[in-house]
C-alpha cells in the first residue's frame, strides 16, 4: 500500500508544538483565575512539584504562559471557582475540572485494586476518617493530632498514620484537595467540593482514548501513539483505534516528520497548512521548567529539538552537568542554555549556580536572556512566600 503520509520537516513540526503549547504568543490566556483556568484546560494538565530552591515548578509552568500570573490565582481557581483540581496524570498534576469524567475510571480503579501500603488502611478508620470530615469540615495533616505515631517507611511518608488514609480518599475520589498552602493539602468530601449531587458518571475506555487524542492533539499539534498516551501506557490500543477512526473521517492526517519516519505520527489538516510559516525570532526566550509539558516527555524532546534534558536534582553532585534544578532555556525554537538557579528569598537576587550555553551565544541572544532572567527574577520575588536566605553566589546576569 503507498504511503500516504505527508512529508513534514523537522523544523515545521517543532513550530507545530511550540504553537500548540502556546510559547509562541506572549499572554494567549489573559490574565487572573480565568487565564489559569484556560492554560489547564489547554494543556490538560500543570505538573505539580516540591522543589522549592525557586518559585515551584506548577506555578513556574503557569508564569511561563500568563505573564501577570500570581500565585493567589491558582489557589482562586481551585478552591474557589473550583475551575481545576488535582489529580493524577503521568504524575500528580493540577487537571480542568470540566474533564473530571476521564479521571473517574482510575478512581474506581485504584479503589477496587488499591494496592501497596493502601491495601492494608482499615475500612473503619477510613470510615472514621470520612465521617468526622463530613461533620468537622475539610481537614489537613496538621489537623490530626490523635494518630498513634509510626516509623517513616519512606524518606517522604509521614508517621501519622492518617496521611496514608486521607491519600486513599485523594485516590479513590472520595476526598479532593479543596485548598493547597505551599505543600500542605487540605482534603474536603468532593461532592461537597463541588456541590454536586452525585459525581460526573465515569466515562467509558473508548472515550477517554478519544479524550487522551484531542488532548494531545491540542497540546503537542504533531502527535505519535506514544506522545499521546504519556503516562498512561494501557490506553495505547483504544488509542489508536480512536486515531484510525479520525484518519477515515479525515480529521487526521499520517504525517511523516523530516529524520523520525521510523515513528508514526498525525496531525489535524489545519495544523500541516499552517506548519512551516514565520520562524520564530531568536531573542523570543522563554526560560522553562524541567517539568513544563513541553520539557517533561524528554524522548520526544530530544527527537524534536535535538535537546537531552537532565534533571539531576537526585543525581550525586560530582556526576551533575547541568545542575541540581537547571532550568532549560528556549530561544525562538532552539534550546541553547541549561541554567541551574536558587532564589535568595532574603535579598530578593536570583543566584546562578551553574550555567551550560548549548549553543553558540552572540551579544544579541545574551542580552535577550539577561532580560528573560530579569524578568523571572521579578516573578520570584512577587510570587515567593518568605523563606530562608540562600547561600550568596553569581546574580543573574550572563557576564
Amino acid at each position: 500500500m503507498a504511503d500516504r503520509s505527508i512529508p513534514l520537516s523537522l523544523k515545521a513540526a517543532r513550530g507545530a508544538w511550540l504553537t500548540a503549547q502556546k510559547l509562541d504568543e506572549d499572554a494567549p490566556f489573559g490574565e487572573g483565575p480565568e487565564a489559569v483556568r484556560r492554560a489547564v484546560e489547554h494543556l490538560g494538565y500543570v505538573q505539580i512539584d516540591t522543589i522549592n530552591v525557586i518559585e515551584r515548578s506548577h506555578h513556574h509552568i503557569l508564569h511561563t504562559r500568563i505573564p501577570s500570573y500570581r500565585r493567589s490565582d491558582l489557589d482562586t481557581a481551585q478552591a474557589d471557582d473550583k475551575s481545576v483540581f488535582e489529580y493524577w496524570t503521568h504524575a500528580l498534576a493540577y487537571v480542568p475540572t470540566a474533564d473530571y469524567r476521564f479521571f473517574a475510571p482510575a478512581m474506581d480503579r485504584f479503589r477496587e485494586a488499591p494496592g501497596g501500603m493502601f491495601a492494608a488502611i482499615p475500612g473503619d478508620n477510613y470510615a472514621a476518617l470520612l465521617r468526622r470530615i463530613a461533620k468537622e469540615g475539610p481537614l489537613s495533616i496538621r489537623d490530626v493530632d490523635d494518630d498513634a505515631l509510626i516509623e517513616k517507611t519512606h524518606p517522604w511518608g509521614s508517621r501519622k498514620p492518617s496521611r496514608a488514609t486521607l491519600r486513599f480518599g485523594f485516590f479513590a475520589g472520595d476526598l479532593v484537595v479543596s485548598r493547597r498552602t505551599g505543600m500542605l493539602k487540605t482534603y474536603d468530601l468532593t461532592k461537597r467540593h463541588f456541590g454536586w449531587r452525585r459525581r460526573p458518571a465515569p466515562a467509558s475506555e473508548k472515550q477517554c482514548a478519544s479524550y487522551l487524542l484531542a488532548r494531545a492533539l491540542r497540546a503537542q499539534g504533531v502527535v505519535s501513539v506514544d506522545s499521546i498516551c504519556f503516562g498512561d501506557l494501557r490506553s495505547k490500543r483504544l488509542v489508536a483505534e480512536a486515531i484510525a477512526t479520525e484518519v477515515r473521517r479525515k480529521r487526521l492526517t499520517p504525517v511523516r516528520i523530516e529524520g523520525l519516519e521510523k515513528t508514526q505520527h498525525w496531525a489535524a489538516p489545519s495544523v500541516i497548512e499552517s506548519a512551516g510559516g514565520s520562524p520564530l525570532p531568536r531573542e523570543r526566550i522563554r526560560i522553562l521548567s524541567p517539568f513544563d509539558p513541553l520539557v517533561i516527555q524528554r524522548k520526544r524532546l530530544k527527537a524534536l529539538f535535538g535537546y537531552e534534558h537532565r534533571f539531576e536534582a537526585y543525581v550525586p553532585v560530582a556526576k551533575r552537568s547541568f545542575g541540581y534544578f537547571a532550568l532549560p532555556v528556549l530561544a525562538g525554537d532552539e534550546f541553547v542554555a541549561a541554567i541551574d538557579l536558587k532564589m535568595d528569598r532574603a535579598a530578593g537576587r536570583l543566584l546562578i549556580q551553574n550555567w551550560t550555553w548549548l549553543a553558540e551565544a552572540d551579544a544579541g541572544l545574551r542580552e535577550a536572556v539577561d532580560e528573560a532572567l530579569a524578568g523571572f527574577e521579578r516573578f520570584q520575588k512577587h510570587a515567593a512566600a518568605p523563606g530562608a536566605a540562600a547561600q550568596p553566589d553569581q546574580t543573574a546576569s550572563s557576564g
